[in-house]
């Protein structure tokens, strides 16, 4: 960790890459970890297009059981630690594959959204955002007539990025911009196997960044990054703060 806070030290624009493990600190469960089923279907039953097209009703009851998890949970010291590391760096950009807005209400400012927010949704007729938590409940038996509409009658989806769709081409061409001028890139609970955020290790250190990786388990990114610290990002965050200069 010696090395870690010294490189930060030495250092003047810090990006930041968060996946599910970090989320995972705060009692959210993983799609990959134990916890990863409702009612017998996986994440990649559910999280697809064809899905929605097949059984809005089911897909929609799953998004609502997901946001009450999420709404019961609360931002972890992790989450805080990147919030303190924004304050102490004047070029600082956080990219989450996450969708549980937890970062934004830990206090995180400069957010990049790669796979969506749970909290919005997306009209499928007029492409419209709405950014407010869909209010409709599902009981145990959903019906069609209650599905969340758009103020011009068209079909909302959840505003995330599911299996075989593209992430949103602006969101990514803003992380690699900043990746491109900066010093250090640390890398924090995300599994290493989703792209194009697997890509991101290489890419920084292409482009001449220091690359961090803070994880519980060792990832297919271990080997491509300078320094890999096992363990919780709850833990080791907050104490490279604490060693850091004060904002």
């Amino acid at each position: 960790m010696e090395i870690a806070i010294q490189i930060l030290k030495n250092s003047r624009s810090l990006f930041i890459l968060t996946g599910a493990g970090v989320s995972a600190e705060s009692g959210i469960p993983t799609f990959r970890g134990k916890g990863g089923l409702w009612k017998n279907y996986s994440a990649t039953d559910l999280a697809t297009p064809e899905a929605f097209r097949r059984n809005p009703e089911l897909v929609w009851e799953w998004y609502h059981w997901r946001q009450g998890i999420i709404l019961n949970a609360n931002p972890n010291p992790a989450h805080y630690a990147i919030v303190e590391l924004e304050k102490r760096y004047k070029d600082f950009l956080l990219l989450t594959q996450n969708v549980d807005n937890l970062h934004q209400r830990a206090g995180s400012k400069n957010v990049l959204e790669l796979h969506g927010n749970i909290f919005r949704a997306r009209c499928l007729e007029c492409n419209k955002i709405i950014h407010h938590q869909i209010e409709q409940k599902f009981n145990d038996s959903p019906h069609p007539n209650r599905l969340p509409k758009c103020s011009c009658g068209g079909l909302l989806r959840p505003d995330v990025v599911w299996f075989g769709e593209l992430i949103p081409e602006g969101i990514w061409q803003r992380a690699m911009e900043f990746l491109s001028s900066a010093d250090v890139a640390i890398i924090c609970g995300t599994s290493g196997v989703v792209w194009p955020a697997a890509g991101i290790p290489e890419i920084a250190k292409n482009y001449g960044a220091k690359t961090i990786e803070i994880n519980l388990e060792v990832t297919p990114i271990s080997p491509l990054v300078d320094l890999s610290l096992p363990g919780k990002a709850g833990e080791i965050l907050p104490e490279i703060v604490k060693n850091l200069p004060a904002p």
